[in-house]
């Protein structure tokens, strides 16, 4: 690291920490104000140069730390839920996408208000491309996020589809698709991502005659990974990981599929160890698809019909024979209010949320048309991928609008004062609403008796050469899932 940065960053945490060469020694968390934390955010997602972004997210996680705030797993409060040990509640996994710092703010001034500690932040595979967020960067955004509003405790964050694509995969470019995904386990579980959702449920073939000749792509390979994240997880740390039966968006899931999924699962994991821990929750499809439904004048859909039965049993199952949280919902923020109290009351663990909270961002009245209008004349010509032959205008705008969050990341994060507070505001109005209905508030004391977070070592150097890190052309335009 060159004198100027290192000075620079010295300089900046005054009086509440001394930059050292080897570490950050925080003599006053109180000395840490807002300004401050903003500032060494914005420089680790924007600084001139790896050094300068890398040094700063080095000491965004010191003071963290020294506040009490550490990526967790969430795998010792999956297995108590999956004993009947806790339960009642359904735990949100939120994807940042849009104005990340406001987002993630806005998502802990309302865990904070509720006393809840049961809550995800998470990010895709597909939306680290395309909103240009590299795993060490949204850590640093979270965690810097938790410090601003004052957190204390776990905070878990999750690598979410860490998918297989199927048409690479079932071609000559097989090897490198698996060496890119062992690739991003390693970085995500680098930077603190320690809970990872694998899946392979692209793989699943159902023209197959039985159950177990569909799911044996999807186990075994869920299995390899799996023996890969226990291999690179940290010292004291067991990363929490998830499976996928089927596409969420295909047809629905049911009591056979899991039984031949985690029988499969469970037999492939024990081949390559004995001792090895598995899955923490299951995956499953019910009746909703990524992103919603969207009507040919790009409203969504709000008469989606969710098999809650099905998901209920699904849960019921995973939990009595083979001891998981339950089972997990995907592609539910864009699903009506009034269905929201019913996943914690049919057993399901886990639900994912991401779509509509980059909706309310971009048609909420204070963000600014012309900007709005940019964005939408940048999707038109650099994300026909996304664009169907039966899709409206509005149908492809909505869907493909998510690929401008990238480009226009520092355009949107340079609102105006008031915009921002407006946006975050109704944001976290939703944020507690959800979380209301998902019955997480007063879980703080239910995480902090089973969930641990041990000190791991923050390396300054590893930093500054993950904030090198490039998000490819690739990557920019990977088609994925978005809950």
């Amino acid at each position: 690291m060159t004198f100027q940065s290192l000075r620079e960053m010295s300089d900046a945490v005054k009086p509440a920490a001394t930059v050292l060469s080897d570490r950050v020694s925080v003599s006053d968390t109180g000395a840490v104000t807002g300004a401050l934390v903003d500032r060494l955010v914005w420089t680790s997602v924007f600084g001139q140069d790896a050094e300068l972004r890398g040094t700063a997210r080095w000491i965004v996680r010191s003071l963290a730390a020294a506040a009490g705030i550490r990526p967790a797993s969430i795998h010792d409060l999956y297995m108590a839920m999956g004993r009947g040990d806790a339960g009642g509640f359904t735990v949100p996994a939120i994807n940042v996408r849009a104005m990340s710092y406001d987002t993630a703010r806005a998502v802990v001034r309302a865990a904070k208000q509720l006393k809840a500690g049961a809550f995800i932040f998470e990010i895709a595979r597909s939306e680290i491309g395309y909103t240009e967020q590299r795993p060490h960067e949204y850590v640093a955004v979270v965690l810097g996020a938790a410090l601003r509003e004052g957190f204390s405790g776990p905070l878990f964050i999750q690598g979410d589809h860490v998918q297989t694509n199927a048409k690479k995969y079932n071609s000559p470019d097989r090897d490198q698709e698996l060496t890119g995904l062992r690739a991003l386990i390693k970085e995500e579980i680098a930077a603190g991502f320690y809970n990872i959702d694998i899946d392979t449920s692209t793989l699943v073939d159902l023209d197959k005659p039985t159950l177990a000749e569909q799911q044996e792509v999807n186990v075994n390979l869920a299995a390899e990974f799996t023996s890969f994240i226990r291999k690179h997880q940290p010292s004291g740390i067991i990363v929490s990981v998830g499976g996928e039966i089927g596409e969420v968006g295909g047809k629905n899931s049911d009591v056979h599929e899991l039984h031949a999924y985690m029988d499969g699962y469970n037999a492939a994991l024990k081949r390559r160890g004995a001792t090895l821990v598995g899955l923490s929750k299951i995956s499953v499809q019910t009746g909703t698809a990524h992103g919603g439904f969207i009507n040919a004048d790009g409203t969504l859909r709000m008469d989606v019909k969710i098999d809650l039965q099905t998901l209920a049993e699904l849960s019921r199952v995973a939990r009595e024979d083979y001891r998981l949280a339950g089972a997990v919902q995907h592609g539910a923020s864009t699903l009506p209010p009034e269905a929201f109290d019913a996943f914690p009351r049919v057993g399901a663990c886990e639900i994912h949320l991401a779509t509509n909270f980059q909706n309310m961002v971009y048609e909420h009245a204070q963000f600014p048309a012309d900007l709005k209008r940019g964005m939408y004349e940048w999707v038109r010509a650099n994300a026909q991928e996304e664009r169907k032959p039966t899709d409206t205008e509005e149908q492809f705008l909505y869907k493909a609008r998510k690929k401008a969050l990238g480009p226009f990341k520092r355009k949107m994060w340079e609102l105006d004062d008031e915009a921002r507070r407006a946006i975050g505001r109704t944001l976290e109005e939703q944020f507690t609403f959800l979380m209301t209905k998902l019955k997480i508030p007063g879980t703080a004391p239910v995480v902090a008796r089973f969930v641990k977070a041990p000190a791991v070592a923050i390396d300054r150097e590893k930093e500054i050469v993950a904030a090198g890190g490039k998000i490819t052309a690739a990557e920019k335009k990977a088609e994925g899932l978005a809950d």
